[in-house]
């Protein structure tokens, strides 16, 4: 689980709640009409804009921003040391009892293929265009968020108008102007909230997700490769270290 992103979604709502709070009652700030223009609009327009595939397929996505630890860099690294000096000691078609303790599907599709004896040349091929279709997965996802994030704003300006409509045509209802001026100033706060607690921040963890998983990817094909290509230990730990930065750098070797 991201704790940050836990954090930073109950601190935000609860710094807003409590804000409300100081002031006057949450009562104040719930309003049906308000919520069925901001959240039913933002979600109808994102379904407009977008396949329903797309739509139902973000649900999947966006729990990399809440739940998805990859592991880490130093933590690849070693696994990889651990696997080309199997591979040294008793040949390639050793790992394939490895590959059942394997949980990632790219690295163990990698390495099977490796087993399999395949061209290093072609299983480059292949994992690269894998790894662009995880870079498009994940940019549909943030832009979906990014999109939502542009579109609740707009919803709540949209409501805003209806509730100032409706607040001119009655104007000699007393009791009617607090109600629809209710909803004019509601919508944009909702809108407000949607978009800048939950949309972008969520769109904004997802490409730095994105980014931290391609690059992780990158250290496993190279990894990959390296053990296709017969690599000693040594020479594959230097080139998985060159993706870190110098004083992220560990070596087995003494």
């Amino acid at each position: 689980m991201d704790i940050a992103t836990i954090i930073g979604i109950i601190s935000a709502f609860t710094l807003v709640i409590w804000s409300i709070l100081m002031g006057s009652s949450l009562l104040l700030f719930i309003d049906l009409p308000s919520v069925m223009i901001v959240f039913g609009g933002t979600f109808g327009c994102s379904m407009i804009n977008y396949p329903l595939p797309d739509i139902l397929k973000v649900m999947k996505v966006v729990k990399n921003a809440f739940f998805v630890k990859p592991a880490t860099s130093k933590e690849l690294i070693a696994r990889f040391v651990s696997l080309a000096g199997t591979a040294r000691r008793e040949g390639i078609l050793a790992l394939e009892t490895a590959l059942n303790d394997i949980t990632d599907d790219f690295m163990k599709k990698g390495l099977q293929l490796s087993v399999d004896g395949l061209e290093p040349t072609s299983i480059k091929d292949i994992l690269d265009t894998e790894i662009e279709n995880i870079k498009d997965r994940h940019k549909l996802g943030a832009e979906i968020f990014s999109t939502m994030g542009t579109f609740g704003p707009a919803m709540g300006m949209l409501g805003t108008l209806i509730g100032l409509v409706q607040m001119l045509q009655t104007m000699d209802d007393p009791s009617s102007i607090g109600p629809a001026m209710a909803v004019a100033l509601l919508t944009t706060f909702y809108g407000s909230v949607l978009a800048n607690i939950c949309c972008l921040p969520i769109a904004g963890k997802l490409r730095g997700k994105s980014a931290e998983e391609v690059a992780l990817k990158g250290i496993m094909l190279e990894g990959i490769m390296s053990i296709a290509k017969g690599d000693n230990p040594r020479l594959l730990e230097q080139k998985l270290n060159a993706f870190l930065s110098p004083e992220k750098r560990e070596t087995s070797f003494k």
